[in-house]
């Protein structure tokens, strides 16, 4: 079966960044523990997928992306100060999770949800990082697809689940109590 839109993938690969003379290994996903994702969806960068159409179990792969294809280039102004203010838990910063080296959730003014990392903590202001961590980098994957089908409903909430996903598709009062969804509103998100 080949990689078509809605087709469960899974694929062991070597992601590491750099170039062609000196690259630095990031990631790896092993025939064990393979990545599987819902190809089409969304998931996964469009120029990955691209790269993979149409390839079948058993087949393998090597290609680069560069930061266009990837996560852009690296926008100095998505480095910012922050008031310690903002991370205090009832009047008090928050040392456990704010310190050098973690990656935060947050959200702008305007209610977009982004991760941010934290570069230094000062005795007023958080420096945040707020580009993707592989912002400005040329990614090359190696790998091998291990498996290509449809997949069964079970396997699309197990996936949708890993992927930070609503393990529900309906809005009845069970789905929400599972701590996936938004019912601040009174509506369910599913």
């Amino acid at each position: 079966m080949k990689i078509l839109k809605n087709k469960l993938v899974a694929v062991a690969y070597d992601l590491s960044v750099g170039d062609d003379d000196d690259r630095e290994m990031m990631e790896s996903a092993t025939k064990e523990q393979p990545l599987r994702f819902i190809y089409g969806i969304g998931a996964m960068l469009p120029a990955f997928e691209d790269n993979i159409k149409l390839l079948e179990a058993g087949d393998k792969f090597e290609f680069s992306l560069t930061p266009e294809n990837a996560y852009g280039e690296r926008i100095e102004e998505n480095v910012i100060e922050l008031p310690k203010k903002v991370f205090e838990v009832d009047g008090k910063f928050d040392t456990e999770y704010v310190k050098e080296g973690a990656t935060l959730p947050m959200m702008s003014s305007s209610g977009e949800r982004m991760n941010g990392s934290v570069l230094e903590v000062n005795d007023d202001v958080v420096l945040m990082d707020f580009n993707h961590p592989l912002a400005g980098e040329t990614l090359f994957f190696s790998g091998e697809i291990l498996d290509v089908h449809d997949p069964t409903d079970e396997e699309i909430l197990a996936i949708n689940k890993e992927m930070g996903g609503c393990s529900c598709h309906n809005c009845d009062d069970s789905c929400c109590d599972d701590g996936c969804c938004d019912n601040s509103d009174g509506n369910c998100c599913c």
